[in-house]
C-alpha cells in the first residue's frame, strides 16, 4: 500500500486502531465490517484539509451541501444489511463519497450505486479506483428511482433520508431482501430495516439518526 494510502500522524493505521475500538465500545460486534474499516483509508474520501479529522466518529462535509457519514452509522448500517447472510447484490443508493460503497465492495460481490451528483461520483470513482476495487457499477441518476435494469437485489443501501420509503426501491427488492434505510422529516430521522416476503414488509427501527434529504432529481 502507498503512503496516500496508509497514512501518517492522524491518518496513520495506530489512528484507525482507536476508531475500530470505540465502534466496539458503541455496540459494533460483525467482525467482517470492523475489518474492512480498519483496512479502508477514510482520510482518501475526504478533502485534505480535513484528513487529519477522518478517524474521527463523526460527519464531515465532502462538498455540494453533502456528508460522509459517521463511522458509527456506517458500520451499524453495513452490520444491518449483512445480518443474515451476504447479500450477493447491493443497491446503494447516494454514492457520496465513495467511503460507504468502498466498505460495500470488499463485503458482496457486486455493488451498484447511484449518485445524482455528477461531481461527487465522479471523484467516487476514481478513488475507488485507486483502491483497486472493480466490483461497482454507477449510475448518475435520482436515487429514489433506484436502478430497476438490475433489479432485483438482495440488498439495498440507501445514505440518505427520504420522508417515506420510495415505493420504487422496495419494488427492486428479492423476496427475502433487506432494506437499510432512515427515513422521516428532518430532526425526527430513523433509521429502519425492512425485509421483504412476498408482498408484506416487516420493519424494524434501530434508532433515531440525522442524514441529508434524499432529493429528487438529478444535477451536473
Amino acid at each position: 500500500m502507498n503512503a496516500d494510502l496508509r497514512g501518517i500522524g492522524m491518518t496513520s493505521q495506530r489512528t484507525r486502531d482507536r476508531l475500530i475500538q470505540r465502534l466496539r465500545e458503541t455496540g459494533i460486534r460483525d467482525e467482517r465490517v470492523l475489518s474492512v474499516m480498519r483496512d479502508t483509508p477514510r482520510h482518501l474520501f475526504v478533502d485534505e484539509a480535513l484528513a487529519s479529522r477522518a478517524y474521527e466518529d463523526t460527519a464531515l462535509p465532502i462538498g455540494q451541501g453533502q456528508t460522509i457519514s459517521q463511522p458509527y452509522i456506517v458500520a451499524r448500517m453495513t452490520e444491518a444489511l449483512l445480518e443474515d447472510n451476504v447479500p450477493q447484490k447491493v443497491l446503494e443508493v447516494g454514492t457520496g463519497s465513495g467511503y460507504q460503497t468502498a466498505i460495500l465492495a470488499q463485503l458482496v460481490p457486486e455493488v451498484y450505486t447511484v449518485e445524482r451528483i455528477a461531481g461527487l461520483q465522479d471523484r467516487a470513482r476514481q478513488r475507488l479506483a485507486q483502491l483497486k476495487l472493480r466490483n461497482i457499477h454507477y449510475k448518475r441518476s435520482d436515487g429514489t428511482w433506484g436502478w430497476s435494469q438490475h433489479a432485483p437485489y438482495d440488498g439495498i443501501l440507501v445514505t440518505a433520508a427520504p420522508e417515506q420509503v420510495p415505493a420504487d426501491l422496495l419494488k427492486q427488492l428479492v423476496d427475502g431482501g433487506r432494506m437499510v434505510i432512515p427515513s422521516g422529516p428532518a430532526g425526527q430521522q430513523t433509521l429502519r430495516v425492512l425485509v421483504r416476503e412476498d408482498d408484506t414488509i416487516h420493519e424494524t427501527e434501530l434508532g433515531r439518526v440525522s442524514f441529508v434529504p434524499l432529493v429528487k432529481g438529478d444535477t451536473q
